[in-house]
């Protein structure tokens, strides 16, 4: 952990793959081909305390959804790749737009397509269920499930080692 909260000092960027991470990874799609994921609020909110807090935030996803386009645009995130199956391409493309050093900017994946990009950044982030192989990859594995916190937990250890999350959370407690 001690690791882990060092890189996060530096963080500018946190990218989060959604399916396994920002949701527990199950897939529900209706007949009509829809699909529907869910989504967790406290994950949420902690996303958008770490976007007012200065770190930038981004979406790399192996499938296209309309509801990622929904729960990016809830959350104020504007830099989202979908159907990314190369996930290294996607983040090749996203460091033109967004001219970060790979040592500022936090990965969250789950499964084998997220190492690529997991071994490139500052800090590579992953959830209990995930395979040993992206695990032994992680500078961090989460306490808390995909879907369950997960996110949330690293929104606030990024604040916390940058010394923003004291700030964020005084609005509440005024």
């Amino acid at each position: 952990m001690h690791e882990a909260y060092q890189r996060a000092q530096k963080i500018k960027l946190a990218i989060f793959d959604v399916d396994g991470v920002m949701t527990d990874g199950t897939l529900f799609i209706g007949d009509d081909g829809q699909e529907y994921k869910g989504f967790n609020s406290l994950d949420g909110h902690g996303l958008k305390m770490l976007k007012s807090s200065g770190v930038e935030l981004a979406i790399i996803t192996g499938r296209s959804s309309r509801v990622v386009d929904h729960r990016a645009a809830n959350l104020g995130i504007v830099h989202v790749h979908q159907g990314a199956h190369d996930k290294l391409d996607a983040f090749r493309k996203l460091l033109e737009i967004l001219p970060v050093d790979p040592s500022a900017i936090a990965y969250m994946g789950d499964d084998v397509i997220d190492l690529p990009v997991m071994r490139r950044c500052g800090l590579a982030l992953t959830v209990p269920h995930a395979p040993a192989l992206v695990k032994e990859n992680a500078h961090h594995v989460t306490h808390l499930g995909a879907g369950r916190g997960a996110v949330r937990e690293i929104c606030e250890l990024i604040m916390q080692a940058q010394g923003t999350f004291e700030s964020e959370i005084a609005r509440y407690l005024a």
